[in-house]
């Protein structure tokens, strides 16, 4: 196993070891019920001491990742030791980090509750809309399933996209604007275009866990700020600043993922000030801004930008269709053109037939009443799920009614660890999000991400039922255990 071990850092190279260990547990690099090297070889590969490793396993035991089992070694918690896979050994000069999205898109059991998957019911989003507009392709235009279009994207869906970008008090015309396969592959792009192996990038602590994971596999090093009620905390960005000169910083400033926080006007100005003193570019993600329930955030950070340095990423795709993959990168001059020079290298343009059937769900006429109606929808089921966690929630958990977006953040005591709690509810099939994926650093193991948007509303009150009673065990257990072990 190949870790990178930072010996002048202030973090203990135990706690480095550990982390490292555990993001590979948890992107399924190693399986439930396998064996981790021994003790023995961690310590010759990484060149530390026997007595390091030790205390590396027993902070990942301590977490419920694995499980010592005296003469036989250390495994992975779930199944009962099996034999390791022959192939591991010649696996081993492979680089070995699976995105954790992959293993919490794929490697989960079948849910029957599922509130892990951040996206919107399809009885919400418009089907019937995309229907018509694509007949009406079909019929009008056949000869576009046998054409390619424009590399920055089909200009007639860049001027739709920026009238409704204008409406949103955000000037942009079409020649900024790059089309891309979804915002994951905006974020990709950006990625190759200004980040290489070894540069630092900070981001919101915790943070969207598939940008952690695009950052982490093209070798950067992320720093991260931990944010307050008005998110990022500008006092220890500033203190980064002094001590590092980072390439980019990640932020996902309305109604942010995971935490549906939002970014208030102040930061949004301090942050963009930061940056242009610094060099820095900032990729402004945004997910969701028009899902509001409470009055819109403010203004986009881009729209206060005068001097090039701030990056726009709109998806579009979880709001109205998530099988088209359509996203937006809206950046100017000397910043566009290296992004249009990765889409080149990408996939020389996206699919024309998933730009064009987009045109007419964005028009004023179209895509305003729909945003109204979702944003009602959602706004009932935010509500709903709020009234049955004051009603079934456990006293000691905590949460943040989001202003927007699809998801709430919950905060459990200290001592309890999500990753356990989701191997309980797993097995009533209720599936979340634990928190742990969301940190790019050392992660807080009791937090966990609710999306309340994809459940079907007939199912929230059985699911939120259910997953409290569930809490509710896991706490009273928690605390036994705690109570009877003993303090000398």
């Amino acid at each position: 196993m190949k870790i990178e071990l930072n010996r002048s850092s202030r973090i203990p190279l135990a706690r480095q070891i550990s982390q490292a260990i555990a993001d590979r547990i948890l992107s399924g690099y190693f399986q439930k019920g396998s064996r981790l090297p021994s003790v023995r070889e961690l310590s010759r590969t990484l060149e530390v001491s026997p007595v390091t490793v030790v205390q590396a396993l027993k902070i990942l035991e301590s977490q419920s990742l694995v499980n010592r089992v005296q003469g036989k070694g250390t495994f992975v918690y779930g199944e009962s030791p099996k034999q390791q896979d022959p192939t591991a050994e010649t696996l081993l000069p492979i680089p070995d980090y699976l995105h954790r999205t992959q293993h919490w898109h794929y490697h989960q059991e079948p849910a029957r509750i599922n509130f892990s998957l951040c996206a919107v019911h399809p009885s919400l989003l418009p089907g019937s809309a995309l229907t018509d507009s694509m007949r009406h392709l079909l019929q009008h235009d056949p000869d576009i399933l046998v054409q390619y279009g424009e590399i920055q994207g089909d200009l007639e869906l860049r001027q739709v996209m920026a009238q409704y970008l204008n409406s949103e008090k955000l000037k942009v015309s079409p020649q900024e604007i790059l089309v891309t396969n979804g915002a994951q592959q905006g974020i990709d792009l950006v990625i190759r275009s200004f980040i290489g192996p070894g540069d630092i990038v900070v981001t919101e602590s915790p943070a969207y866990t598939a940008a952690i994971d695009a950052f982490r596999s093209r070798g950067a090093t992320i720093l991260s700020v931990s944010m307050d009620e008005e998110g990022m905390r500008m006092d220890e960005l500033t203190a980064l600043l002094d001590t590092y000169k980072p390439k980019l910083i990640y932020t996902n400033p309305s109604f942010q993922n995971p935490t549906g926080k939002v970014m208030s006007l102040k930061r949004r100005k301090e942050l963009l000030d930061l940056a242009v003193s610094t060099g820095a570019l900032i990729l402004e993600d945004d997910s969701w801004s028009e899902i509001y329930y409470d009055g819109p955030p403010p203004p986009h950070i881009k729209s206060l930008d005068q001097h090039g340095h701030v990056i726009y990423l709109k998806g579009i795709s979880k709001i109205l269709s998530p099988g088209c993959r359509v996203g937006f990168l809206i950046a100017s001059g000397s910043v566009l053109n290296p992004l249009i020079a990765a889409k080149t290298h990408a996939d020389l343009g996206s699919p024309l037939l998933n730009q064009r059937v987009m045109i007419p769900l964005l028009k004023p006429d179209n895509i305003t009443p729909l945003l109204k109606q979702l944003r009602t929808s959602l706004k009932k089921r935010r509500n709903r799920v709020i009234e049955l966690l004051n009603e079934y929630a456990p006293d000691a958990v905590r949460w943040i009614t989001p202003r927007g977006g699809f998801n709430l953040w919950l905060t459990l005591p200290e001592t309890v660890n999500t990753n356990a709690l989701l191997r309980e509810t797993e097995k009533k099939h209720i599936q979340f999000l634990p928190g742990s994926a969301c940190y790019a650093g050392e992660a807080e193991w009791n937090h966990l991400r609710i999306c309340f948007s994809h459940v079907p509303e007939s199912h929230l009150e059985e699911g939120i039922r259910e997953f409290c009673s569930l809490l509710s065990s896991h706490l009273a257990t928690a605390e036994n255990r705690r109570s009877h072990t003993p303090i000398f």
